[in-house]
């Protein structure tokens, strides 16, 4: 089990969504946290999605790996006769602010793949498409590394992470970044392949009047913290929600 103590406030903050341009804009103040990684698992989920006017069907397969000063997710998103419809890839270090991405890579069917690069040495974000550039000061994450960071958060934060309490991040994702703000919405009991479980809900503040890359997530306090539920939305083409079926800790 990883354990990182508390420090004092620095500068610059956590979620990536990607800002920025040719001329870099100042990602917000940092802020260092207590973090406790989650174990190692493997998460097997119930998928349901809507693409492009379609509803699917299928299984999406979270890999969590930590250990060792590092740490890697892989998640995928599949549907019989349409195969993988999400590839999703996150991996780098662990520092005094939790998980500290090297690469984000984000993969949509029938779509290239698109890269974020958390380069540690020049302290800058970058993508593979487009000339956004942002400093990196510390916490950011990157589309697949912020539900495993709020994992990580909520199991230290004891007490203070309850409804009402709201946690920013500044966060990557395919060409660009922003501040994320999660706030703890409530407890209630989701049913899984597990049962019935104690669930604390955890969703995304709407940001004006954007209305991409909407998350909702479900985190389990008997269950190592883990997600048990999970609802992205993508604009109004992209739809999937994933409910937890399985898991085995590695």
């Amino acid at each position: 089990m990883q354990r990182f103590a508390v420090l004092p406030a620095g500068c610059g903050l956590l979620l990536a969504l990607l800002l920025g341009s040719a001329a870099a804009q100042d990602a917000p103040a940092a802020i260092k946290r207590a973090v406790e990684l989650p174990p190692s698992a493997d998460l097997v989920y119930e998928l349901q999605a809507r693409q492009r006017g379609f509803s699917l069907k299928g299984e999406a397969v979270i890999t969590w790996r930590a250990g060792d000063g590092k740490y890697s997710v892989k998640a995928e998103s599949r549907v019989p006769l349409l195969g993988t419809i999400t590839e999703d890839r996150s991996s780098g270090a662990v520092d005094a602010y939790g998980l500290a991405p090297l690469e984000f890579v984000e993969k949509r069917m029938r779509k290239d793949p698109t890269t974020a690069t958390f380069d540690r040495e020049a302290r800058s974000l970058r993508f593979n498409e487009g000339n956004k550039v942002y400093p990196l000061k510390g916490g950011e994450q990157d589309r697949v590394s912020i539900t495993w960071q709020l994992a990580s958060v909520a199991r230290a934060a004891g007490d203070k992470f309850k409804a009402g309490s709201e946690w920013p991040f500044f966060v990557a994702g395919r060409r660009d970044a922003e501040t994320w703000v999660f706030k703890v919405v409530k407890r209630e009991k989701v049913r899984t392949g597990l049962g019935e479980v104690d669930a604390v809900l955890v969703s995304r503040q709407p940001v004006s009047d954007k209305k991409d890359q909407a998350l909702d997530v479900w985190l389990a306090p008997q269950h190592e913290w883990y997600p048990v539920k999970l609802r992205y939305a993508d604009g109004e083409k992209e739809q999937i929600e994933q409910t937890l079926s399985t898991v085995t800790k590695r």
